[in-house]
C-alpha cells in the first residue's frame, strides 16, 4: 500500500521497507484503493463548483486539474511520452529513446491537449446533467483500476529497468479477474445512472486501454511506466465520455 500510494498520489507516505516484484504486483492491485483520495478530492471540487454556481466548464477544469496535481501529472507525462514514442520511429530502440527524454514533442503536445479537452468537456456535460460527482469519481477509480490489468502475467517489460520492469507480469490472472468483477458490480451501483451504464463505461475504457497496451507491446516490446500512465489517461477520458452520454 505504501508503494501504491507513494507512486500514484502526492500524499507523503514512508517508503516501503522492501520493493520487489511481489510488492510491486500487490501495489498495482491496490491502485484503485490507493487512489480513493484523488476521487474524493475531484468529487469535492465538483460539489464546490456546483454549490458556488460556477460554469460547468470551470468546475470541470478545476476537478481535472486537481486530479492531475494530486498525481503529480505522472500519467499525463506518460501519455505524452507514449504519443511521441509511437510517432517517432518504427525502430524499437529509437522509440524508447524518445520516450526516455524529459521533453515533449509535437505528437505528445497534441495528444495531451486533445485528451485533456476531452476529459474537461465530458465532465462538464456530466456536471450539467447533475451526475458530475459520480462520473468523476468513477472515472478516476476506473482509470487506476486498469493498472493491474496491464500488469497481468505474460505482459513483458520493454526495458530491463524502471517501473515497467518492476510490475510487468506481476499480477495473477485470478486477481485481475476478481478486480474486473468487483469493478463492474460497483459500477452497476453508481448513483444517477442506469445499472448498465457504469459497467459499459468501464468495459469501453478498459477495452481502449487494452488496444493501446497491445499496440505498445508490438512497437516497444513491452510496457514501461509511460505506457501504464497512458492507459490510465485513456481509460479516464473514455469512461467520462461514456458516462456523460446520459
Amino acid at each position: 500500500m505504501l508503494m501504491s500510494v507513494g507512486t500514484l498520489t502526492v500524499l507523503p507516505v514512508p517508503a516501503p521497507s522492501v520493493v520487489d516484484r511481489r510488492v510491486a504486483g500487490t501495489a498495482m492491485v491496490l491502485a484503485p484503493l490507493a487512489s480513493l483520495p484523488l476521487a474524493v478530492v475531484a468529487a469535492l471540487v465538483v460539489l464546490a463548483g456546483t454549490g458556488f454556481g460556477l460554469p460547468t466548464s470551470v468546475t470541470a477544469v478545476a476537478a481535472i486539474g486537481a486530479v492531475a496535481l494530486g498525481s503529480r501529472g505522472l500519467h499525463l507525462d506518460g501519455l505524452g511520452d507514449v504519443a511521441d514514442g509511437l510517432a517517432a520511429s518504427y525502430d524499437r530502440k529509437r522509440a524508447l529513446e524518445v520516450m526516455r527524454r524529459g521533453d515533449v514533442g509535437p505528437s505528445g503536445v497534441v495528444t495531451l491537449v486533445l485528451v485533456l479537452l476531452g476529459q474537461v468537456a465530458a465532465l462538464a456535460a456530466a456536471v450539467a446533467s447533475g451526475t458530475g460527482v459520480a462520473a468523476v469519481a468513477t472515472a478516476v477509480l476506473a482509470g487506476r483500476a486498469v493498472l493491474p490489468l496491464c500488469c497481468v502475467r505474460a505482459v513483458p517489460s520493454a526495458r530491463p529497468e524502471g517501473l515497467g520492469a518492476a510490475v510487468a507480469g506481476t499480477v495473477p490472472p485470478r486477481a485481475a479477474a476478481t478486480l474486473v468483477a468487483t469493478g463492474l458490480l460497483a459500477a452497476a451501483a453508481v448513483p444517477g445512472f442506469a445499472w448498465w451504464h457504469g459497467p459499459v463505461a468501464l468495459l469501453l475504457g478498459w477495452a481502449c486501454a487494452g488496444a493501446l497496451l497491445a499496440r505498445a507491446i508490438r512497437r516497444f516490446g513491452g510496457i514501461t511506466g509511460d505506457v501504464l500512465g497512458a492507459c490510465v489517461e485513456l481509460t479516464t477520458v473514455v469512461v467520462l465520455a461514456t458516462l456523460s452520454a446520459a
